[in-house]
């Protein structure tokens, strides 16, 4: 950006899609999306606030991340809401972290208030431990009609098996 006379600092994200061509470019933007950022932020060893006010680099993250959005059921057309949820504190328990983005509370209960209700995020040292520790974490959440991709992290592990075979 700066050879294009366009200098920036500060946070942009790139949305990759990896094909047998290589890495392509689908979007790009200025911001700390979720779940991406979720996902990233969760193996921060640093402190971030700390970083961006001295704009120090951060440290490299020695660990792997990976977050599932659980969503409403009819998301994405229309969710539907108001439905409670249980199992939070199991799920962290298990040392997920559970982002919520389309959570209230009513009463004394906490239920579904938008399509993309959760953001359930775990780290570990392989990716394979990551994706199995959020999954278990997962599975500990209920609502009526929640669903959820099971295929989060698998192209991560495929490309990892392909580098270290070397085909």
């Amino acid at each position: 950006m700066k050879r294009a006379g366009t200098p920036f600092t500060g946070f942009l994200y790139a949305g990759l899609m990896m094909t047998a061509g290589g890495p392509k470019l689908l979007e790009y933007n200025v911001r700390l999306g979720d779940p991406e950022t979720q996902a990233i932020l969760h193996t921060y060893p640093g402190d971030l606030a700390e970083t961006l006010v001295s704009f120090v680099p951060p440290p490299a993250a020695t660990t792997r991340s990976v977050c599932i959005t659980m969503a409403a059921e009819n998301y994405p057309e229309t969710p539907r809401t108001g439905d409670i949820i249980h199992g939070i504190a199991e799920a962290e328990g298990t040392g997920a972290t559970v982002f919520h983005a389309g959570t209230k509370m009513v009463g004394n209960d906490l239920v579904t208030s938008g399509g993309r209700v959760l953001g359930v995020t775990a780290s570990a040292a392989t990716l394979r431990e990551a994706i199995d520790k959020a999954y278990t974490a997962v599975g500990k959440i209920h609502f009526r009609g929640m669903h959820y991709r099971t295929d989060i992290g698998h192209k991560g592990l495929a490309r990892a098996k392909i580098s270290a075979t070397g085909t």
